[in-house]
């Protein structure tokens, strides 16, 4: 993995902004009606080749396919980074219609009840909004997507080396932040973990040995401490996040630490989150993943400040932190002086070496696309500033 040795490199966390022409075949994907499998192929491999050529234009060093492999029906790609995976395992057939409570369980969103409700009249996605036919395990879950993880990487490969990019990375879900409430078949949640892990662990080798940093998206961790309701003792959700962490490792066991990188957020989503987990409640469940960097949500002002626990937490000796400096979660455009203060903040912290800067979260669907770019841009400048005063 590409470490910031003489200048401050950037990256970001995933998901960008899927074209019209790629959402049309993605609509008839999973429509099941007029789909065409050449064209979809093809106009993936375009749009692969294009978001590519884009960010490494902006200036982004470390940059990835977009997710563009996992479909999405919409431009607001909400759970297209876990919910790709059901296309690739086996053992799960649709469940029965029932309401999605995801959003609706959140203590927040009881919270603020008014704001929420006002929020989801202006969205596609709603706290009561149905899953007509939820997908539950109900058989022994196997990976059968060797042939769209292969698709996924010969389009990266491809597009990346037509850039000059400095490194790339795929993004794949966690089995903590995808097996979420959907066991009928395995006796324990143990064992559905574990079970879940050992798939995907398929898919994790493919990437990293094609040549690319593994991104292994979890933002499960910090996020499940929301769903619970009432709020969890701490000592209570620790043991249920230490045994998702583990479920990871099991995963990642054999792959080196150097190419993998992990990603928690806070969930992409507008709103208050006050009733978000504390950075401080989690940490040393952070830094157990058997991964060579941690990417973590910093630029949402909800979280800004936790950039003192380094302070205290040291980060340990080779690991890279990825800290978001710029947020999916407003549409303001950070300026670049202050995009350049967050990175030499956490430079002064953790050393200058140990740092790339990133965004908090995936910003396609969460903001317009034109902001998005824009966001890319100065985060790109910010590290240009913040490598002027960390190196002279």
């Amino acid at each position: 993995m590409k470490r910031s040795t003489n200048r401050i490199l950037t990256s970001h966390a995933g998901s960008l902004p899927r074209p019209e022409r790629l959402l049309e075949v993605n609509r008839t994907k999973i429509a099941g009606q007029g789909f065409d499998a050449k064209e979809y192929a093809a106009r993936l491999t375009d749009a692969v080749g294009e978001i590519a050529a884009r960010q490494a234009a902006v200036g982004v060093d470390i940059i990835n396919d977009g997710e563009y492999g996992k479909a999405s029906s919409g431009a607001i790609d909400y759970g297209a980074w876990q919910s790709y995976a059901w296309g690739r395992l086996s053992g799960w057939e649709p469940g029965e219609p029932r309401p999605a409570p995801a959003l609706s369980i959140r203590r927040e969103r009881q919270k603020f009840k008014d704001f929420y409700r006002d929020l989801d009249a202006t969205q596609f996605i709603s706290s009561t909004s149905s899953a007509p036919r939820p997908p539950v395990v109900r058989g022994p879950i196997r990976y059968i997507g060797q042939e769209a993880v292969k698709t996924d990487i010969a389009n990266f490969k491809k597009a990346l080396a037509a850039t000059k990019a400095e490194e790339g990375f795929i993004t794949a879900v966690a089995p903590g932040s995808f097996g979420r409430r959907q066991n009928e078949y395995y006796k324990s949640e143990e064992e559905f973990l574990y079970a879940l892990a050992d798939a995907l662990k398929e898919e994790y080798k493919a990437i990293v040995d094609a040549g690319f940093v593994l991104q292994i998206d979890d933002p499960g961790l910090p996020d499940n401490w929301d769903m619970a309701n009432p709020e969890p003792k701490l000592d209570d959700y620790k043991k249920f996040a230490r045994l998702r962490i583990d479920a990871i490792n099991h995963a990642l066991a054999g792959l080196p630490e150097d190419r993998v990188r992990y990603h928690i957020c806070w969930g992409s989503w507008h709103g208050p989150h006050t009733t978000d987990v504390p950075l401080a409640y989690i940490i040393d469940l952070l830094l157990m993943v058997k991964a060579g960097a941690y990417s973590v949500e910093a630029g949402n002002v909800r979280h800004e400040h936790e950039w003192k626990i380094w302070r205290e937490v040291k980060l340990p000796p080779g690991k890279i932190l990825i800290p978001g400096v710029v947020s999916h979660a407003t549409n303001v455009i950070e300026h670049p002086e202050l995009v350049a203060d967050r990175i030499v903040r956490f430079a002064q912290v953790v050393g200058r070496e140990n740092v790339i800067a990133a965004t908090d979260c995936g910003l396609g669907g969460r903001i317009h696309a034109d902001l998005v770019w824009a966001k890319l841009e100065v985060l790109v400048e910010g590290a240009k500033l913040a490598t002027k005063q960390l190196w002279g």
